[in-house]
């Protein structure tokens, strides 16, 4: 993108694809300064809102995140020997697992909000209507997903 080109003249997911990377990028730096310099990425972030609450079975977690039963396990697997999840028993019994956050994950997801939360702001402070910009993205995602339950947000980056 050049200085010389409008806007609306660019396409759509490019502009769309630069806001996150950028807005991403930011709060990665943020939260980095804050004392979280885990080297954790955005999909470790996602499998931690997956996880919240009570927690979920590997398979579970594939399906919240899209991803395969292979690829969660991967990540179950990177996220407890990091200390981030544990592996319990499952309530129903069975040779199921629970996969649920640890201490350190919650600490994390605190972290992480405080930062996006300020940033939030901080931009929303600037030139740009952050509440007229989540509307209209919400309208677009409702107009092109239609009134069903949003599809996972793919971790494809």
């Amino acid at each position: 993108m050049t200085t010389h080109q409008s806007d609306d003249r660019i396409e759509l997911t490019f502009l769309l694809g630069l806001g996150f990377q950028l807005l991403l990028g930011e709060f990665t730096r943020r939260l980095e300064e804050s004392g979280h310099a885990d080297n954790l990425r955005p999909l470790h972030g996602m499998a931690f809102q997956a996880l919240k609450g009570p927690g979920a079975t590997a398979t579970e977690l594939a399906e919240r995140l899209g991803v395969t039963k292979q690829a969660a396990g991967q990540i179950v697997d990177d996220l407890e020997r990091r200390g981030y999840v544990r592996r319990e028993p499952h309530p129903e019994g069975g040779r199921r697992k629970l996969v649920v956050l640890t201490g350190a994950a919650n600490d994390h997801l605190r972290a992480a909000g405080r930062v996006l939360h300020e940033l939030e702001a901080e931009l929303g402070r600037g030139s740009v209507d952050l509440g007229a910009l989540r509307a209209e993205l919400g309208r677009l995602v409702r107009t092109l997903n239609g009134d069903g339950p949003l599809p996972a947000l793919r971790p494809a980056w």
